[in-house]
């Protein structure tokens, strides 16, 4: 059975990008609601032919989005105030032709991989600090990445990752709070 999982990661991995990966940050907004940051983002992005092909098999796919937020300090590293992440997982369902997006214990399905992917590159509304964390007249700034984590991809498939360019998407930015 191992053997048959190493021979199907393998065989989704491909050898090479008929074209380019891309990503894109159209937009994003910090803004301080209830005392609290909130953040919006908007990301575009096109996958590889390898990605495509592995989701089309009914591997599941995990897109990442985390920001910190740090208070700038002279005397010592940036103190970290606070973190949020989430994770969206976008799957194929062979019996129902459709595919199904999961966040945390909620999941909706859709009927095309582009609607799936809509749903999971953009949020609005996202606290990602408290207001007990957050004091009125410091300075903050939040550093804010999105990705295809494939951290929590299946282990056979993350063996050779590291050198392939198809499954590296991801953009940073770096936020000051006003």
């Amino acid at each position: 059975m191992l053997i048959v999982a190493l021979c199907l990661g393998f065989g989704l991995l491909g050898t090479g990008s008929a074209r380019a990966q891309a990503i894109e940050l159209s937009s994003i907004k910090l803004s301080r609601e209830s005392g609290g940051l909130a953040l919006d983002f908007d990301v575009k992005f096109a996958l590889s032919r390898a990605v495509e092909e592995a989701l089309q098999r009914g591997v599941p796919l995990y897109f990442t989005a985390q920001a910190q937020v740090y208070r700038p300090r002279w005397y010592w590293r940036d103190e970290r105030v606070a973190r949020a992440t989430r994770t969206w997982r976008v799957s194929y369902q062979p019996l129902t032709s459709s595919w199904r997006v999961s966040f945390g214990a909620l999941s909706q399905s859709f009927p095309s991989a582009e609607s799936a992917l809509a749903m999971v590159s953009r949020s609005a509304g996202w606290t990602i600090a408290e207001p007990e964390q957050i004091d009125g007249d410091s300075r903050y700034y939040v550093e804010f990445t999105y990705k295809l984590d494939s951290s929590l991809l299946p282990r056979p498939m993350q063996l050779d990752l590291a050198a392939q360019a198809d499954w590296r998407l991801s953009v940073d930015r770096t936020l000051k709070v006003d």
